[in-house]
């Protein structure tokens, strides 16, 4: 990949842009908020930030635009509806950036994106056979299978989130009951934790619960060792499925440490028993906010 590629991160709270040369390497990297007001206002982020970025490649060739975008997304009509960008509904994303750049243009869920960035450049470096996993507001995912990105019929493979890990558990957005997000994205630990009897103030979140969990807080640590056993259930279904290597996690509840890992490493074997299961590794993600933007570069590497 010897020319540019610009890549695109966009998700609910932020939308980055980089340019990426060979080797993962980011040589140009901006980001904004995501605005919400209405559904062009988002494009014009997206425009502004795809501007900045071909004027810092100062006439060097640039290959393509890969992009990252929360979902779901639809690869065949190029369009995304992401959950947490709500007036972005069958925006037709890869036909805007085609007629705003002229180049080709890939598209693929965000964290398919980081998961392709970590299997290049970060923690899943050698794996072939890999799960992505952003642990945070929500819980998402990504498949890198045979060292490609499995995008399946829509794009939108890999949404681990909602797999269904306890049938009698709560609510999911998504309008199912007992996802793996309904128990362990950030929220919702916190939520439980108040629910029984953590001392902490109302507002409390996720990143508390785990400052809390790592003194010892009895409740917290329960909260973590509940949204671990979760995880493990959904990890180590869909390593039987798919046959995997590695799962990489990331996000905000991920950046908890060994107040997660602990726990999920623990559990993961009473769930994944099958023997070419026993040697599933789950590890931290290494390249932190830069990981979608690898990964949508990732999209030209073949």
């Amino acid at each position: 990949m010897s020319d540019l590629i610009l890549a695109l991160d966009i998700g609910g709270t932020k939308i980055a842009a980089a340019l990426v040369v060979s080797g993962g390497v980011l040589v140009h990297r901006e980001q904004l908020p995501t605005p919400h007001a209405d559904s062009e206002q988002v494009w014009a982020t997206v425009d502004a930030l795809v501007g900045k970025a071909l004027a810092a490649a100062a006439g060097r060739p640039v290959r393509g635009v890969g992009v990252g975008c929360a979902g779901p997304i639809d690869v065949v009509a190029g369009t995304v509806s992401p959950i947490n960008i709500a007036v972005w509904q069958q925006f037709p994303l890869v036909e805007r950036l085609t007629e705003r750049t002229g180049l080709p243009v890939r598209l693929a869920g965000d964290v398919v994106c980081l998961a392709m960035g970590e299997q290049w450049r970060g923690a899943g470096r050698g794996a072939r056979f890999l799960l992505g996993m952003v642990v945070s507001t929500g819980i998402g995912g990504g498949l890198v299978l045979n060292g490609a990105p499995y995008l399946g019929r829509t794009g939108n493979a890999g949404h681990i989130g909602h797999v269904v890990v306890a049938p009698d558990g709560p609510s999911c957005a998504c309008g199912a009951q007992g996802c793996v997000e309904a128990v362990a994205s950030g929220p919702h630990l916190a939520r439980w934790a108040h629910e029984h009897g953590w001392d902490a103030p109302p507002d409390a979140d996720a990143k508390a619960l785990a400052e809390a969990a790592g003194r010892g807080d009895p409740v917290a640590v329960q909260a973590f060792s509940r949204g671990a056993e979760a995880l493990a259930i959904a990890i180590a279904s869909a390593a039987a499925v798919c046959d995997l290597d590695l799962v990489v996690l990331g996000g905000g509840v991920a950046n908890a440490g060994e107040v997660l890992f602990g726990p999920l490493r623990a559990a993961l074997p009473r769930y994944a028993g099958l023997s070419f299961l026993r040697g599933l590794r789950v590890v931290p993600a290494e390249l932190g906010g830069d990981a979608g933007l690898v990964g949508a570069a990732a999209l030209f590497r073949s």
